[in-house]
């Protein structure tokens, strides 16, 4: 399993402007797993953006929606910080730090995509 999680992470680290990826247990809002960084702290960025999710999913739920949460963006002057949850186990997203300057946002999810189709944690 930790293989699959560092492949995937390593993955994630290969997406054009990519800073810093972590995979992030959704149930207790620690990382699994995480790569890069460029100096941001990804264990605290990991347990406030699992806040973000929750409270995005609180809000589904009232609304009474039945969607599931494809991603969540958060756009900053020189970042984007990208929440994709994982398709293959719902308990868990990806949190990835992008520089505005060289990354390409639609190609990104894309990649994530792709990434979450091949991530088991089983």
């Amino acid at each position: 399993m930790a293989n699959n999680i560092q492949e995937s992470l390593n993955k994630a680290m290969n997406i054009q402007g990519a800073v810093g990826a972590a995979l992030v247990d959704f149930q207790s809002g620690m990382c699994l797993g995480t790569a890069g960084g460029g100096g941001l702290n990804l264990d605290l960025a990991a347990a406030g953006n699992t806040e973000v999710v929750r409270a995005k999913k609180n809000v589904r739920d009232k609304l009474g929606l039945k969607d599931l949460i494809e991603d969540i963006l958060i756009t900053l002057d020189t970042q984007y910080h990208l929440i994709r949850m994982m398709h293959n186990n719902i308990n868990v997203f990806f949190y990835i730090v992008l520089d505005r300057k060289r990354a390409n946002l639609a190609m990104a999810r894309i990649e994530l995509a792709e990434i979450d189709n091949h991530l088991s944690l089983t």
